[in-house]
């Protein structure tokens, strides 16, 4: 499973969309219906998946599935290296 397929994943668990909702584009607060207690949950899932640290100013910021995969791309190629 590749990273953006287990970041979509984790959105589809935590969030009990449709896999086809959860696209790039999707706004994760309009489009998928994210409030503050599942952006913790996504927060923390992501974290532990993917040994990585996201601060809550980073959190705030991502707004959208593909931002969120991008990030944790950063984040996870940060840490490898």
């Amino acid at each position: 499973m590749t990273l953006e397929e287990k970041v979509k994943d984790i959105i589809v668990k935590v969030t009990k969309v449709k896999p086809e909702e959860v696209k790039n584009e999707a706004h994760l607060v309009r489009d998928l219906g994210v409030d503050s207690f599942a952006t913790v949950e996504l927060v923390a899932a992501f974290e532990a998946e993917f040994d990585i640290e996201i601060p809550p100013e980073d959190a705030e910021r991502v707004d959208t599935v593909g931002k969120a995969v991008d990030y944790i791309r950063k984040k996870v190629e940060e840490k490898n290296n």
